[in-house]
């Protein structure tokens, strides 16, 4: 009997300890304030445990922008509270012509079910910049079919800090495929569609009845496939993500307030999860849109009619 007693004891504490690791790759949107979607930031976590330290790297995309740094904190198995700190993160309000950094400590609540692995939390400000930079909400994912240590191990030796600018040059603006305005048909893709849950990353406001859209892989390209959606209908499918424009002339739905292009991920590439550069043009003005997506979540930028003055 006790013997039997201390096999489940130590399968209890096994089964516990592995529920709680935190090394792994970790992905998903973080969002200024409560989680509107003015403001988004696309986050990947790579993290390293050694009992109740961590280390790692922390990469977000916020605009045209991509950084990359590493960064060091602690466990706490008590609480399952992961804190990273002294993280440099792009202020919200920055634009072109001038970028603000607010330095800010990552603290998250790490969460364990049968689904998946969740880390809840946010950016928190540091004392002297608690009044201009607000907190910084996220839900990060972590991904199983990447969740390889030694993977980890070779991405932290072979860390360089980035920060990149990226928008299509005069040879990025080649188009690979032309989308025609006409729903198709795909079972399998609409239905899975369905089931996965619509996440609006970005909103903009256009002049124009249509607009001009070309996607571009947002990063290393590296076999990123989706499909699209426009207002719910699937208009492509299974298309590859490259430096090469996915190109739509989009028709705005005049009864619709509200017209969603919803990008599908028919699978994550080599680097989890898919990230896409979607420019938008109305013939007046240029929107850069960062958009991701994975095997849960549809990525969705919602695009509004501008109302005139008398209206």
């Amino acid at each position: 009997m006790k013997k039997l007693i201390t096999t489940l004891f130590l399968f209890a504490s096994f089964w516990a300890n592995s529920q709680t690791s935190l090394a792994g790759y970790w992905y998903g949107v973080a969002y200024v304030g409560t989680g509107t979607s003015a403001n988004s930031y696309l986050v990947e976590l790579i993290i390293n445990q050694n009992g109740n330290t961590v280390n790692g790297i922390v990469n977000y995309y916020f605009r045209n922008t991509f950084r990359s740094f590493k960064t060091n904190g602690s466990y706490s198995a008590d609480d399952r509270q992961l804190s990273l700190y002294n993280i440099p993160i792009t202020y919200h309000g920055s634009n072109s012509r001038m970028e603000v950094d607010c330095p800010m400590d990552f603290i998250a609540n790490l969460r364990v079910a049968r689904a998946g692995s969740n880390l809840n939390g946010r950016f928190v400000s540091k004392e002297n910049y608690r009044y201009t930079c607000p907190e910084i909400v996220f839900d990060l994912q972590l991904n199983k079919d990447a969740n390889n240590q030694d993977s980890i191990l070779t991405a932290l030796r072979q860390f360089k800090e980035t920060y990149q600018v990226w928008s299509p040059s005069a040879t990025d603006t080649l188009v690979s495929t032309v989308v025609l305005q006409r729903p198709i048909t795909n079972f399998v893709v609409n239905d899975r569609y369905k089931q996965r849950e619509n996440v609006i990353l970005d909103e903009i406001e256009v002049e124009a009845d249509s607009v001009r859209v070309d996607l571009y892989d947002n990063g290393e390209v590296d076999g990123d496939s989706v499909s699209l959606f426009f207002n719910d209908k699937l208009l492509a499918s299974s298309q590859r993500l490259s430096t090469k424009a996915i190109h739509m002339d989009l028709k705005l739905d005049s009864l619709k307030e509200v017209n969603e292009i919803a990008m599908f991920a028919d699978n994550l590439g080599s680097i989890p999860p898919n990230t896409a550069l979607m420019i938008v043009y109305d013939g007046r003005q240029r929107h850069e849109i960062r958009l991701s997506s994975n095997l849960s979540q549809n990525g969705v930028l919602r695009i509004k009619k501008k109302k005139k003055p008398n209206q």
